[in-house]
């Protein structure tokens, strides 16, 4: 659905995309916003891997799922290099490295 919704904007504005950063000061802001979210979102994980790791204890933890959390970020980040979209690689990268963290944790304990 986004490829599509990619397509049909190239399509009807017969212009290519917006650069990063954004022309006007309202797509730069908005961008700024999505980038701290993309940092913020991940570090939200930071007390969770020092639970896991202080304690020692992944109690009910399935190491499947964040296996799997950590597998679906690489396609992210593809996707993101291929289009140079910095807040999707940059966010996508922090959260592969966030459920990695958790997935090992899970998995030594």
């Amino acid at each position: 659905m986004t490829l599509y919704h990619l397509h049909k904007r190239k399509r009807l504005s017969g212009k290519a995309y917006f650069s990063f950063p954004a022309p006007s000061w309202a797509l730069r802001l908005l961008d700024n916003i999505i980038l701290g979210v993309g940092v913020v979102a991940p570090a939200m994980m930071i007390p969770q891997i020092y639970l896991i790791y202080s304690t020692h204890n992944a109690t009910g933890l399935s190491p499947i799922s964040w296996l799997a959390f950590t597998a679906f970020d690489i396609p992210w980040i593809i996707y993101g290099l291929a289009h140079k979209e910095k807040p999707i690689v940059t966010a996508y990268t922090l959260w592969f490295f966030s459920n990695g963290a958790v997935f090992i944790g899970a998995l030594l304990y």
